[in-house]
């Protein structure tokens, strides 16, 4: 026994079998380690490249876009899944692969939100397990909703809580009964057209509903079930129904309703009226108010079967004496006719005597609005009180409103970039405009509503409601409107400052004293500095109809049209990618005080989904055919000046006043402008020339105007 013992000992402490034991002992160790590492699989490497393959159709996207930092206590060399795929307002166009997506099982969010991002989005997509988060907006797709299993071992339901389509081309949705974990929905902007879908019922978690704009029609009853709504948006729609019965419950929980512009039956509370404001029911169809006092009645005569036998008989002698005084009756209401109709006829003249007066005056003080200076005369900022909790509605001359959905006004800063220590807040806005009143409405644009407003410190602001713009978050919105205030040049408005107040996102400019491009060309008269309060004489009128000095200068139109150009080339080509204007008209090009024209509302076209630098040149074009010729620079007057031109009768299509003033010298250079103005026009967009270029010509055409910019 014992010799056996040692030589078990010896065989222990051979060289050779400690190494043995050893390697036996690092592959269990090693196998401990891969077992508990496969439980955080490290598939972000073959994640990155599903996306990658899923858009490598879409111009603008870039790999870099996924990079993601990796979790320290990762064992393994590749990253974590993904799980978050944020591709927001990146200028992506064109369509997904979708097919490479199916394989993220991971995948919890996706925002591809403010691009112009087109195609159908195929049914598996929406049943994909992981899923909770989805935000499509303002983007270009469209097709029918309808949802398949990713395969055979899933069901046919949807894990997804938040979805944001708002803002693209889906022309159908086929059930919502799919989707029983939603909380938020957001169609809003789409073109449903018909009926809302069938499935509410089932939703019981839902508390966000937006099906605004989306040109639906049929009765409101599908939604009747929702118990948790705090949010409902019906608005610019075609539904029927009677309210508040066939409506969810709406005197509790919700918090924000919207049923303007729509065909809806029934009576309106003056209790509805003051919790979500008028705004909310603005042309909802036929609702009408309760009478001011409603009898009281006694729990006897509630009782259903009083009420049925309460109908008496009218006694006899009653109806003789009715019969009697029916001839005095008619005479007394022939009487009281007489008198009536002739003060009435008198009160509806005068009314509609004093709504002309009111009307012209108030169409002669926005005139002169535009033509007040800022030393010479300032808005006065009226009190404004605000004595109940938001949300805040505010309603625009045209009857369209916008809300700030915000508790108390002080909450939302005011942020001005080259003011950073002023302590301003939405209050101060409310204040300076006189709660956004229709005194301070300067004009409505494709973005929103303008107000111009004195803020303290004597700041002289034009303040901008992005309409378009509610669905960006905050971050992103910050980012942008940062972004936006970098951009200097000459020929820029850039924003001075900026407020988010709930979704409402505001942004300020400075104000421009000569107004814009359109109304100094077609509309308002140039006058001298006046009180916009006296209203003792009609001094805007121009009774001999005589054209400013300025318009008939061919050279300020000549500054106009450079500097515009200037400014927009300088958006296209400073950066290292363009900015896209999207919207380049007459009434976003302001004027300074020696009429030099600066560019506003650019930057702004991933909220409404429009534009490109050969878009922006078109419109140039077509500014530039206003300038010369006089004529609002419509589809119609870009067509007639281009068969002018292209026939050499390009002399016929200019402005007669400027002709009258200048010289012949001048109008062969009027007739070059318009020559450029035919090529930045082209129906074809690869054949419009770059801004870089359209400069140089426009510079070459009358370079002696260097010494006046």
């Amino acid at each position: 026994m014992e010799v056996g013992r040692r030589r078990r000992r010896l065989k222990v402490q051979n060289p050779k079998t400690k190494m043995k034991i050893f390697l036996t002992l690092m592959v269990l160790f090693i196998s401990l380690i891969s077992a508990h590492s496969s439980s955080y699989p490290c598939n972000n490497s073959t994640d990155q490249f599903l996306i990658s393959k899923a858009f490598s159709s879409v111009a603008g996207f870039n790999p870099s876009f996924l990079r993601q930092p990796s979790p320290s206590n990762l064992t393994c060399t590749d990253p974590p899944p993904i799980t978050s795929l944020n591709l927001s307002s990146k200028n992506l166009t064109g369509l997904i692969s979708w097919k490479f997506l199916r394989n993220l099982s991971h995948l919890q969010t996706i925002d591809l939100s403010n691009n112009s991002l087109k195609g159908s989005v195929p049914g598996w997509f929406w049943t994909l397990p992981t899923l909770i988060n989805v935000n499509l907006s303002n983007n270009r797709f469209g097709g029918t909703i309808r949802l398949q299993p990713i395969s055979k071992n899933f069901p046919l339901l949807s894990s997804i809580q938040t979805l944001n389509l708002s803002f693209n081309r889906f022309t159908n949705l086929t059930s919502l009964s799919v989707f029983p974990n939603l909380t938020l929905v957001d169609l809003s902007n789409n073109d449903l057209k018909l009926l809302l879908p069938f499935g509410f019922s089932g939703l019981t978690k839902l508390q966000h509903l937006d099906v605004s704009g989306c040109n639906l029609s049929g009765n409101i009853k599908p939604i009747s079930d929702l118990q948790s709504l705090h949010y409902l948006d019906l608005s610019d729609n075609k539904m029927k129904g009677y309210f508040p019965s066939d409506f969810p419950p709406i005197s509790s929980s919700m918090k924000f309703l919207n049923i303007s512009f729509n065909n809806f039956t029934g009576v309106l509370s003056s209790y509805f009226l003051g919790k979500f404001g008028r705004s909310s029911f603005i042309q909802a169809g036929n609702l009408s108010n309760p009478p001011n006092q409603t009898p009281v009645l006694n729990e006897e005569e509630q009782k259903p079967h009083l009420l049925k036998n309460s109908t008496h008989k009218t006694p006899h002698f009653q109806k003789r004496n009715t019969r009697e005084q029916k001839p005095r009756s008619k005479m007394k209401h022939f009487i009281l006719m007489a008198v009536l109709i002739p003060v009435i006829t008198v009160i509806g003249v005068l009314s509609c005597v004093f709504c002309c007066i009111y009307k012209k005056r108030d169409k002669a003080r926005r005139s002169k609005l535009w033509s007040i200076s800022i030393s010479e005369q300032q808005p006065v900022q009226v009190p404004f009180k605000i004595d109940k909790a938001g949300p805040f509605s505010f309603e625009t001359e045209s009857g369209i409103s916008w809300v700030a959905e915000i508790r108390e006004p002080s909450s939302a800063a005011v942020v001005m970039f080259e003011k950073p220590l002023m302590s301003l807040t939405f209050r101060d806005l409310i204040a300076a405009t006189a709660g956004f009143g229709r005194e301070s409405l300067l004009s409505e644009g494709r973005c929103g509503p303008v107000y111009r407003a004195v803020l303290p410190g004597d700041i002289h602001v034009a303040i901008k409601v992005l309409k378009q713009a509610k669905s960006v978050c905050y971050e992103e919105a910050v980012a942008k409107f940062e972004g936006l205030a970098r951009l200097r040049h000459p020929n820029l408005l850039p924003i001075s400052g900026y407020c988010i107040a709930g979704k409402q996102k505001l942004v300020l400019y400075e104000f421009m004293a000569n107004g814009d491009l359109r109304n100094w060309l077609h509309e308002l008269p140039v006058a001298p500095p006046i009180n916009i309060d006296d209203w003792t004489a009609d001094t805007w009128d121009n009774p001999l109809n005589l054209p400013s000095p300025e318009k008939t200068d061919w050279l300020t139109r000549h500054r106009i049209a450079v500097g515009l150009a200037r400014g927009l080339a300088f958006l296209h080509h400073a950066g290292s990618r363009p900015v896209i204007h999207g919207h380049l008209v007459p009434s976003n090009i302001l004027l300074g005080d020696n009429f030099d024209p600066r560019i506003s509302d650019f930057g702004f076209s991933s909220e409404t989904n429009v534009g490109s630098t050969e878009a922006d040149v078109f419109n140039f074009g077509a500014v530039l055919v206003e300038l010369v010729t006089g004529k609002e620079g419509s589809d119609e007057t870009v067509g007639w000046v281009r068969r002018m031109v292209k026939d050499g009768s390009g002399v016929k299509a200019i402005d007669p006043r400027l002709i009258r003033q200048g010289e012949k010298s001048e109008v062969g250079k009027m007739v070059e402008f318009l020559r450029v103005g035919y090529l930045c026009t082209a129906e074809t967009p690869g054949k419009r020339p770059t801004m870089k270029q359209v400069v140089g010509m426009l510079k070459d055409v009358h370079p002696f105007t260097e010494d006046h910019n």
